[in-house]
């Protein structure tokens, strides 16, 4: 396993256990200022003393994820992507219909978010905006808080006394 460096959030806890091991500070303030329980504290200054500052790393930490897809599947997917769902800027498939075209025709159950992460790795997919076009801003008013008054009714309004309202 690789080795990585330690978190800040790591090496601070180091820092404050190291000073209740030197017995500058004792048990129950440390676990307050790590903000952690007193057993908590415990275990973690168990951890250095037995291991020293690798104790306190997360053991996961430099490990791939159980999740991760196999390289193989990665490829297949990205080659059918290339081959059936891209194309010019306009044309080509967005991630998450990609995703459900290569569930539905392919067989291949793919997550939106990671094909689009594999996408845009790939250069197959690049973060476009389309930009709306701004609405049409009217004339101002002559005065301040003049209103046009117009009626777009076809109903006589006014009973026959006067012409009809355009």
């Amino acid at each position: 396993m690789e080795r990585t460096a330690m978190s800040s959030k790591e090496l601070r806890r180091a820092g404050v256990l190291a000073r209740v091991e030197k017995e500058a500070l004792n048990l129950v303030n440390a676990a307050a200022i790590l903000g952690l329980s007193l057993p908590a504290d415990k275990t973690a200054l168990a951890a250095i003393s037995g291991r020293g500052c690798e104790g306190l790393r997360h053991r996961s930490v430099g490990r791939e994820s159980g999740r991760k897809k196999p390289k193989r599947f990665r490829l297949k997917v990205l080659r059918l992507v290339r081959q059936k769902y891209s194309g010019e800027v306009g044309e080509r498939f967005g991630p998450t219909l990609a995703a459900e075209h290569l569930g539905s025709e392919d067989g291949m159950e793919v997550h939106p978010e990671t094909l689009r992460r594999w996408m845009l790795a790939e250069g197959l997919w690049s973060r476009m905006r389309k930009r709306r076009t701004h609405r049409k801003r009217r004339e101002p008013r002559a005065h301040f808080g003049e209103l046009v008054q117009m009626d777009g009714s076809f109903h006589e309004w006014f009973e026959q006394r006067g012409r009809k309202a355009a």
